[in-house]
């Protein structure tokens, strides 16, 4: 059981990037799968989440509408649409699956917003 992160990359100030999660061994649907990131020298930080089931979706307040996170469940993957990215979104992006029993990292995938 474990979730898998990919699609970050390096992107301009104002660009875009949409990161995926993919979860193994456990379905999305039913589990609340969370975003978070490292920033150099920071504390991880809560970014996105979708609640299982229902859908619901939160997001951190420095988002500011910029991102989107969605679930593909055939597909059993999660997203995090990124738009109008900023050089202090910089960071490693770490993606949670929330199960009854723990939750489940991934190794994380880097995120970095320079010209």
């Amino acid at each position: 059981v474990y979730v898998e992160e990919s699609g970050g990359g390096l992107v301009q100030p104002g660009g875009s990037l949409t990161l995926s999660c993919t979860a193994i061994g456990f379905p999305v649907t039913y589990n609340a799968m969370n975003w978070y990131r490292q920033a150099p020298g920071k504390e991880r930080e809560f970014v996105a989440g979708i609640s299982g089931a229902a859908g619901t979706t939160y997001f951190e307040d420095f988002v500011e509408g910029r991102f989107t996170i969605s679930r593909n469940d055939a597909a059993n993957t999660v997203y995090l649409q990124m738009n109008n990215l900023k050089t202090q979104d910089t960071a490693v992006y770490y993606c949670g699956g929330v199960t009854s029993s723990m939750t489940y990292w991934g190794e994380g995938t880097l995120v970095t917003v320079s010209s």
